[in-house]
């Protein structure tokens, strides 16, 4: 049963899926009072708990204390109640990069009791037409360097009624800088609840229609107050930074809800490149780091010096599974353990992860304090240990769609169907396969793509790869290895053919690529994830690339 609602504008919660198609959600030990504001905690409270001078957030030239960011969302919440007017239950918009600045506005627009919908700045007018649209968004904030697509949408839109721009630079100097600038720095947050929606997490990689998540107040704290306490064992002298977007749920948390949640601090940089990554844990002594495995590789290779990583305490690897050979290349040159975990839009954050301690490569590890997984069939009948199935999971948070009928897709009989083929080993440890609409199955064998892959980041020639499969008359698909080679390697014939041999002894010979193309580099999202869908289009530019059919061995 849901707790009461300080929404005044109803939206969110007249909009939550039906009762009978949500998860089975048990609190165990995250448990709040009915009245709880997510950004009131993480700013406010943290003063009142003694961490006021200590450092919050880090970038565009300057350190920010958890007294100042206090005060400057409290300035920033003024603004927004009293001169654009929004209420609780509004919607607003913000599109930013990672800056300090977009983390202020989001946590503004959670204290006033708005709901969040966070946007990445590569999005076009047409695909944030679809968020306005499907969330009935009236008000946007944004980067004032930013505001080109979201003002086309608003000069059609029949919700987006107004934005205004922030300065993501350290200037201040935009619309809503002004209007905050003369306020107070005290600010009474109308009550909202525990279970008030308070951010729209919009899934990434989507075609169509796009899905969005709903989060109540009390799940941006439980993801802390889970994964970031359990496993990476947070602490006030730790310094988070990482690439992953504020937009998407992996990078809010990791490098804004964690570190807020325990007087930590957080280094922001929208050039989160793995060079840059690398400068930036040397510069500012980062202890915890997020970001995708293929970028950890990078980072190995635009490191020249292994005192570059010593700061570090964990490096946090998700979005995409962790390959074996990243796992052992990094632990063997840094010294340093790196975790492995899935998480997930609908689940806000890692619900499964390798611990300090206890990571193992090719592992995604054991479920988190008050999580269930198990792995299972078609039926949803649990399948025995060492056998391939779908990931079934609940836990203290689950999937809601905002008025989608794929809501039936994601959940059945109260588990989360997350999409991944998974494998659960005889000591309990899950291993990835790969995600259900991409196993490869090829002449009758069911081939895990990420097991390929792992075959060939082996080899010394690759640097990146993704494994696809593609249609073929004889067999129904064949296995497809799209590889970028390190410099000087040609893509040639010769070489498809020692990495299809080089597979052949790695693993079942039954496995390997029959079809090699070397690209200059593979298609990713903005948080370095691999867009395996724009490699099975015709459409994907390998003007410049080298397809090698394999052998017909």
């Amino acid at each position: 049963m849901l707790g009461p609602s300080g929404h005044s504008d109803t939206f969110a919660r007249d909009n939550l899926p039906d009762p009978a198609d949500w998860p089975v959600m048990r609190a165990g030990s995250h448990r709040y009072p009915d009245w709880l504001n997510a950004a009131v905690e993480l700013t406010d409270r943290m003063v009142e708990r003694g961490f006021g001078e200590r450092p919050a957030l880090i970038g565009n030239g300057r350190t920010r204390t958890y007294r100042e960011l206090a005060d400057w969302t409290n300035r920033l919440a003024h603004a927004l109640v009293d001169d654009l007017g929004v209420r609780p239950g509004n919607r607003v918009l913000i599109r930013s990069g990672n800056n300090p600045a977009m983390v202020a506005a989001w946590l503004a627009v959670t204290k006033v009791g708005a709901v969040a919908v966070n946007t990445m700045p590569m999005l076009r007018a047409g695909e944030l037409a679809k968020i306005v649209d499907k969330a009935e968004i009236a008000f946007a904030l944004c980067d004032a360097r930013l505001l080109g697509e979201i003002e086309a949408v608003a000069a059609e839109s029949r919700f987006l009624a107004r934005v205004v721009a922030f300065d993501g630079t350290a200037a201040h100097d935009a619309e809503l800088d002004r209007l905050a600038v003369g306020k107070s720095c005290d600010f009474d947050p109308p009550p909202v609840g525990r279970d008030d929606v308070a951010l729209l997490g919009f899934t990434s990689g989507s075609t169509g229609v796009p899905k969005a998540t709903m989060h109540f107040h009390r799940d941006l704290l439980i993801v802390a107050d889970a994964y970031a306490r359990e496993v990476l064992d947070v602490r006030p002298a730790d310094v988070f930074a990482g690439s992953p977007p504020l937009a998407f749920t992996f990078g809010l948390g990791g490098l804004a809800i964690f570190p807020l949640r325990f007087g930590a601090a957080a280094v922001l940089v929208e050039d989160a490149s793995p060079p840059r990554l690398v400068e930036v844990i040397r510069e500012r002594g980062v202890t915890v780091c997020f970001t995708a495995p293929t970028a950890y590789r990078a980072m190995l290779a635009a490191s020249r010096d292994p005192s570059d990583f010593a700061s570090l305490r964990v490096a946090v690897s998700a979005g995409e599974t962790l390959p074996a050979p990243i796992f052992e290349e990094w632990t063997a040159r840094t010294g340093r353990p790196i975790l492995d975990g899935i998480g997930g839009t609908e689940m806000l954050h890692i619900f499964i992860s390798n611990r300090l301690g206890d990571a193992r490569a090719g592992s995604t590890g054991r479920p988190l304090a008050g999580y269930e997984a198990r792995i299972v069939d078609e039926a949803m009948r649990e399948v025995p240990r060492g056998t391939v199935g779908r990931l079934a999971v609940r836990g203290p948070l689950g999937c809601r769609y905002l008025a989608d009928a794929r809501q039936r897709d994601f959940v059945r009989d109260g588990w989360n169907l997350t999409g991944d083929a998974f494998v659960q080993d005889a000591d309990g440890r899950f291993r990835f396969c790969a995600r259900t609409d991409d196993m490869i199955v090829s002449a009758g064998y069911n081939i895990a793509g990420p097991e390929v892959e792992a075959a060939l980041l082996k080899h010394p020639a690759v640097r990146e790869c993704a494994v696809i499969g593609q249609d073929d008359a004889e067999r129904g698909c064949i296995v497809e290895a799209h590889v970028v080679l390190g410099d000087g390697m040609a893509g040639d014939e010769a070489m498809a053919k020692r990495l299809q041999d080089h597979v052949k002894a790695t693993i079942a010979p039954y496995k390997y690529p029959r079809s090699v193309v070397f690209l200059d580099a593979l298609p990713k999202t903005e948080s370095g994830k691999v867009q395996r869908f724009r490699l099975r289009r015709p459409a994907f530019p390998v003007a410049e690339a080298a397809t090698v059919p394999a052998s017909p061995s």
